[in-house]
């Protein structure tokens, strides 16, 4: 039995960078707030850049609250549905041009999501990645640290329970 030939890299890069591509600007409001995604193999970091628009309080400057809990939200879940995803992009099983024409797959829903505030967002990037502590057929539980120019030192946490999508064909 002839076994495959390995795909190239750069096929492989370009199908996963156009899966998370189609799996966040599914999702407008990670375009309002223009938060992007960097990849390095199955990990991902979420950025949120910079804008005035951002800032709650603007006498100490600091980033709204709202905004901080939406980041480490978005983060949680586009990490989560990019895990669930992840042996269906390596094996090609997941066809980018359907992602790409919005045949998205459906996104884990929120149950709970608890965030500490450990410091003031100050006026600058900021960044975050989550950890996934389980996720099983029906439930997933996910831990995001959001942090500015240490990550060593978040300014904000959150844990989050996520109700996981049935399996099969997005209705």
């Amino acid at each position: 039995m002839a076994r495959k030939p390995p795909e190239p890299v750069q096929v492989v890069k370009q199908r996963r960078d156009a899966a998370l591509r189609a799996l966040a600007h599914g999702v407008p409001y990670i375009q309002f707030l223009d938060i992007g995604f960097d990849r390095r193999g199955d990990e991902l970091t979420a950025i949120l850049p910079f804008d005035d628009k951002l800032i709650g309080n603007p006498f100490l400057p600091a980033i709204h609250g709202g905004v901080t809990a939406a980041f480490l939200e978005v983060t949680a879940i586009i990490s989560l549905g990019w895990s669930l995803l992840w042996e269906q992009i390596e094996s090609g099983a997941i066809d980018t041009e359907d992602l790409e024409s919005g045949q998205l797959p459906r996104l884990p829903k929120t149950i709970d999501f608890t965030v500490d505030y450990l410091r003031s967002g100050l006026p600058r990037d900021a960044y975050a990645r989550a950890r996934i502590n389980r996720s099983g057929r029906r439930y997933a539980s996910v831990h995001v640290e959001a942090w500015q120019d240490n990550r060593a030192r978040p300014f904000a946490q959150a844990t989050a329970h996520f109700l996981m999508p049935p399996s099969g064909p997005a209705a």
